[in-house]
């Protein structure tokens, strides 16, 4: 039986907030989102940015078969003991040598504890929909992006960016609003494969995360009022009801690879499919 590590990248307040409007920590939402792609696996929800927490050893790590890093409100270039934490973590993790994967603030830990930078996204925002990602070459031939189109769409939410690759990392995809959109990186004898949108999210989790986050999308000059913002996350919720709908796809400006759940969990689905094959490499 596989049993996987879910590491929380939401600090304590962030997890109850994100309950509050979602139902489920960050963690939480990518727990049930594997438990529908590996029902027999055991899955054990951690979160290293807590002063409670107790870091978890090489070893300790070592004993579960896969690694995933969520998404959260935090940002890695802040000098707090929550990021310091779970830095220190994903270093940790590498270490281990066990395969990970994370998306968004997931990739952008693996990128700092690597020895990469990240930054805030100057004057600009992706929300909502990232849109006509495409592979670099190294990307085409990648086994994470198998089945992938020429270009695709994907569920995201961010105002923080890669600034720069670690050594040893491999840009796998990107597109015209941020640069660094998919990343294979081996580090220390870890490897970790990340997104930078959020393969394990369903639309309407995403207008949600528009919704909580409708200041910053106005300040980011992405829309103009709440309302402008709500019309989005109105769309995004009848997609989440009805994906084949044609009227709400069009209006969204996104295909059946956005829409559908299998579709949009390919990453995802690649990395479990991998992972034996990750786990002899690391």
């Amino acid at each position: 039986m596989l049993h996987f590590l879910v590491a929380e990248s939401e600090t304590a307040d962030q997890r109850d907030a994100r309950r509050a409007h979602v139902g489920k920590s960050s963690g939480e939402s990518y727990a049930a989102t594997l438990r529908q792609l590996r029902p027999d696996a055991a899955i054990t929800i951690v979160a290293p940015a807590d002063d409670a927490h107790e870091p978890l050893d090489a070893e300790a790590i070592r004993a579960f078969d896969a690694v995933f890093v969520t998404g959260s409100p935090l940002h890695v270039y802040d000098d707090t003991p929550e990021v310091a934490r779970q830095i220190a973590f994903m270093r940790t993790v590498f270490a281990s040598g066990t395969p990970s994967f994370g998306s968004c603030a997931g990739l952008q830990l693996a990128v700092v504890a690597a020895g990469g930078t990240v930054r805030k996204m100057p004057e600009r925002m992706e929300a909502g929909v990232a849109r006509r990602i495409t592979p670099t070459e190294a990307g085409r031939d990648h086994p994470l992006l198998a089945g992938r189109a020429a270009s695709w769409d994907a569920p995201a939410i961010h105002g923080d960016e890669v600034e720069t690759l670690p050594e040893n990392a491999t840009l796998l995809a990107g597109n015209r609003v941020t640069a660094i959109q998919a990343a294979e990186i081996r580090h220390a004898g870890g490897i970790f494969w990340g997104v930078q949108y959020h393969p394990e999210l369903a639309p309407g989790e995403i207008a949600i995360a528009l919704r909580r986050q409708s200041a910053d999308l106005i300040d980011a000059g992405l829309a103009q009022t709440d309302d402008d913002v709500e019309a989005i996350a109105a769309k995004l919720d009848a997609l989440h009801d009805e994906p084949d709908r044609r009227s709400v796809l069009w209006a969204l400006g996104v295909d059946r690879e956005f829409a559908q759940e299998g579709s949009r969990r390919i990453e995802l689905t690649n990395f479990l499919d991998h992972l034996a094959e990750l786990r002899r490499d690391g």
